[in-house]
C-alpha cells in the first residue's frame, strides 16, 4: 500500500466543544509498531477512539488507508482492542466462540461459518498462545489469557492494522511477558500495530516508532531507540518507563 493506514492532518477531539487532542499530526504506516505514550489525561485515549469515529471530531482530517474516515467502510481492515477489555465472569462462552465473532463482519448475518472462517479463528487462537486452551469457558481463565483472547478476535478478522488501548495494563508481570511475546510474534508476521501503553520496558523490543503525547500534543515522534535520550533532554517526569499509571479516564479523560 502506497498511502499510510493511518493518518491525520491537523486533526482534533474532544467532548462537549472541549478540545483534548488538539491539530495532530500522525502516521502509521504498514509494518511498523507505533507505541503511543503520555502522561495521565493527555489524550491518548482520546486520540485513539477519535480515529475510529467514537469520540467527537472537532477539527482536521483523519484518512484511513487514504480515505476520510467517514467515508471508510472497510472497517475488517483494522483490529480494535479498548482499553479494560477483560471478559465478565458471567460470560459462558469458550475461547472458540468469543474468537470466531472476530469473523462476523466478513460475512453476511444468515451465512453459516465455512471452513475459511474455522481456519482463520484457529491460526487466531494459535497466534496467542491459547490452542490449549480452545475449548475452555473464558470465565475460567485469567485476566491476561482474557485480554489474549480478545486481542485473537480482532486477528481473526485479518486486520491490516492492530490497535490495542493499553494491553498490558493491570496484570501480572509474567502476563506481560507473555503478552509481549505474543506481540512480537505478530510483529514478525508483519501485523502493523499502534499500541497506547505506559509500560514502554515490557515491549520495548517490539516498538519500531514512539509518540509521546502531552498535554493533547505530539512533542515526541521518533525510533524508539531515540526515546530514552529525548526524556533525559525533555526531562519528562511524568513518563516513567516499566510504571502502571491509572487509565486516563479515571483523570477525567474519556
Amino acid at each position: 500500500m502506497s498511502q499510510h493506514l493511518i493518518e491525520t492532518q491537523s486533526a482534533s477531539f474532544g467532548y462537549d466543544d472541549r478540545v483534548i487532542v488538539d491539530r495532530v499530526d500522525l502516521t502509521v504506516d504498514a509494518g511498523e509498531v507505533v507505541a503511543l505514550l503520555g502522561p495521565n489525561g493527555s489524550g491518548k485515549s482520546t486520540l485513539v477512539k477519535g480515529l475510529f469515529g467514537l469520540a467527537p471530531q472537532l477539527g482536521g482530517t483523519v484518512l484511513l488507508d487514504g480515505v476520510e474516515r467517514s467515508k471508510f467502510d472497510e472497517h475488517t481492515r483494522i483490529g480494535y482492542v479498548p482499553q479494560r477489555h477483560s471478559l465478565a465472569s458471567s460470560v459462558r462462552a469458550t475461547v472458540t466462540e468469543v474468537v470466531a465473532t472476530g469473523r462476523l463482519p466478513h460475512r453476511p448475518w444468515w451465512k453459516p461459518a465455512g471452513r475459511a472462517d474455522h481456519d482463520h479463528v484457529a491460526r487466531a487462537i494459535e497466534a496467542v498462545g491459547l490452542t490449549d486452551r480452545s475449548h475452555a469457558e473464558v470465565s475460567t481463565l485469567s485476566g491476561g489469557q482474557q485480554r489474549r483472547v480478545l486481542i485473537a478476535r480482532a486477528l481473526a478478522g485479518s486486520p491490516d492494522l492492530l490497535v490495542m488501548d493499553e494491553p498490558t495494563a493491570g496484570v501480572d508481570h509474567a502476563n506481560q511477558v507473555v503478552l509481549a511475546e505474543v506481540l512480537s510474534r505478530l510483529a514478525r508476521a508483519g501485523t502493523a500495530m499502534l499500541v497506547v501503553t505506559h509500560e514502554l520496558d515490557v515491549i520495548g523490543e517490539v516498538v519500531t516508532r514512539v509518540v509521546c503525547l502531552d498535554q493533547g500534543h505530539i512533542d515526541f515522534d521518533g525510533a524508539a531507540s531515540a526515546y530514552a535520550a529525548h526524556l533525559a533532554d525533555a526531562a519528562h517526569p511524568h513518563v516513567h518507563i516499566g510504571h502502571r499509571h491509572d487509565d486516563d479516564h479515571v483523570t477525567g479523560e474519556h
